[in-house]
Parts: structure tokens; sequence; C-alpha cells
């Protein structure tokens, strides 16, 4: 199975997924992902899966272009987007490789736990960049599977069940590979969970 085929397969329980298994993080990696895109012009969303960091960014940014490359994710974004009324949302299917827009169109770019599932996570970051006005800001709040023991495990566990990662981080291994690609740091806070959140927002 492709990762895009796993991604389709699951997005009728990729929301139950997240809140029951991996959920302890995610209210605080919401507001601080609200946070860091308050006041912003123009966001673009890679790997929006079923909107749930969607909904929670258009609520302090003024417009959202909210991505995903499964095409059976895009379809429950855009139910989500719809159930809860949100107007500055715009849903389109799009791959983080090809992304189809202007270089420097966004001010900020939200890549929540995406990271860690890309192939050639370079090639990720510089397609990012190109979308990103001159000194824009990145938010990439990821799950660091070798942070702890209990992490470790877990996720072993899941990569069992075929779950589609290309790589473990850690908060500091994290933090080094933005790094290394050109990425300055500007805010890292270690949010705790079965999988820990690194969220970090940094600057091109």
């Amino acid at each position: 199975m492709s990762d895009r085929e796993y991604w389709d397969r699951h997005a009728r329980n990729y929301d139950a997924s997240l809140r029951w298994v991996l959920g302890r993080p995610l209210p605080r990696m919401l507001e601080l992902a609200s946070a860091a895109v308050r006041g912003k012009l123009r966001v673009l969303e890679v790997a929006a899966g079923t909107g749930f960091v969607t909904s929670a960014i258009a609520q302090t940014s003024d417009s959202v272009v909210a991505t995903d490359y499964a095409a059976a994710m895009v379809e429950a974004l855009k139910q989500r987007v719809k159930r809860a009324g949100i107007e500055n949302v715009t849903c389109e299917q799009a791959d983080i490789y090809a992304l189809p827009y202007p270089a420097g169109e966004f001010d900020t770019v939200v890549a929540a736990n995406v990271l860690n599932l890309v192939p050639d996570l370079p090639a990720a970051i510089e397609a990012l960049r190109k979308v990103t006005k001159p000194s824009g800001s990145l938010v990439v709040p990821t799950f660091c599977h070798d942070e702890t023991r209990l992490s470790w495990l877990a996720s072993r566990i899941l990569a069992v069940s075929g779950f589609p990662g290309h790589r473990r981080f850690t908060m500091r291994s994290l933090r080094c590979a933005l790094e290394e690609n050109g990425v300055e740091v500007a805010h890292a806070e270690l949010l705790s969970g079965l999988i820990p959140i690194g969220f970090v927002a940094a600057t091109f």
C-alpha cells in the first residue's frame, strides 16, 4: 500500500485516532498554532488532513488555503469546513512537492505532523520555502516518536500496523533538521503525550 492509499483509507477514522490515542498534546498545539498565525493575511496549510488544525488557525488569520494530497482527506476537510460555516478557508488537493502556487504567495506556511512522513525532507522544506514570502514564517508541530521510551514503543507498534512514517524525531533532532535546511527556529516547545509533539515556529 502506498502512503497516499494509507491516508485515503484512514481518513474516516483519523480524527478519532488523534483525539483518543494521541490527543493529550493537541489542545496546547492548537493554541500555539493559532497564536503563530494571528493577523496573517495569507496562510497555506499543507497536509491538512481532515482539518483538525485548519479550524483553529482559521479563527486567527485572514485567509487559509488548506491542502492535502489524499483525496479522501480533502473531502473530509471540505465537509468539516462546511459544517463549521468557516468562510475564510479554501480546500484544495495538492502535493507538498508540487505546490501549484506562485513564489512568495504566503505569509506563513503551517505543516502540522508531516515532516516525519515525507520521504525527502530537504525537498519538502524547499518547496515550502518557495511559496513563502521572504522572511515568512513556518509553523511545524511534529510528533516526536523517539522522544521517550514510551513514544519509541508506541511508534514501533504503529509501524507494524502500516503507518507510513519515514523518520522518527526527538525535539532536538527536529530542531537540528530544520536548522540544517536553512530554517531559523524562533520558538520551540515540547508538548507531552503518548507521542509528544515538538512545536516549532520558525522563519525562512
